[in-house]
């Protein structure tokens, strides 16, 4: 048995998603405080990452906000996500030459709009924000390109996949002629 004291969660992490959840749910300060049962001030120090908190808190903030503790207390995740050719979780067929790979699932009410491209290099395609809640889903078929929100750009190539917030300002850039890919934008 080790003894040494269990990791902390570090608290930038909890203050951004409390943040996150209240300001989703439409709820103040005091009235946040008050579903939960906890004090005010206690719950502005969590929010600026000068708190301390514990489960009995936390959890009684996720019961207020209608979320599970965990969405409290995850690490961020990036909102930029590349899935290689050759890469994700793939099922083959008994019957024939042919393979399932899942790049993204669908969530629970989402739209989809699927486009087929066609780019030539040159000059970069800029995009400008979409409507709240758009992502977008890349995939390469053929030839290269650089993708992405700006300062988060990734070169794909045949087979990749890139999934990034469509959001906000993004482009997209051909490295090689006959460049195609499918791009799924998914509207929330």
């Amino acid at each position: 048995m080790s003894d040494s004291p269990p990791p902390r969660l570090p608290l930038d992490w909890i203050a951004a998603s409390l943040r996150r959840e209240r300001t989703r749910a439409g709820l103040s300060l005091s009235e946040l405080a008050k579903r939960a049962g906890i004090a005010k001030s206690t719950l502005s120090q969590l929010e600026a990452a000068s708190g301390n908190p514990s489960v009995e808190t936390l959890w009684a903030l996720g019961v207020a906000l209608g979320v599970p503790f965990s969405t409290l207390v995850e690490p961020p995740v990036s909102s930029v996500r590349v899935v290689r050719a050759g890469q994700g979780p793939t099922v083959a067929s008994e019957r024939a030459d042919f393979a399932a790979t899942l790049l993204s699932a669908s969530p629970p009410g989402a739209r989809r709009d699927i486009y087929h491209l066609r780019a030539e290099p040159g000059a970069v395609r800029e995009s400008e924000p979409h409507i709240p809640g758009t992502v977008e889903h890349l995939i390469v078929s053929s030839g290269r390109v650089t993708a992405g929100p700006a300062g988060e750009e990734a070169e794909l190539g045949p087979g990749d996949y890139m999934t990034y917030r469509g959001d906000i300002a993004h482009s997209y850039e051909a490295l090689a002629p006959g460049t195609t890919f499918v791009l799924v934008m998914q509207h929330t």
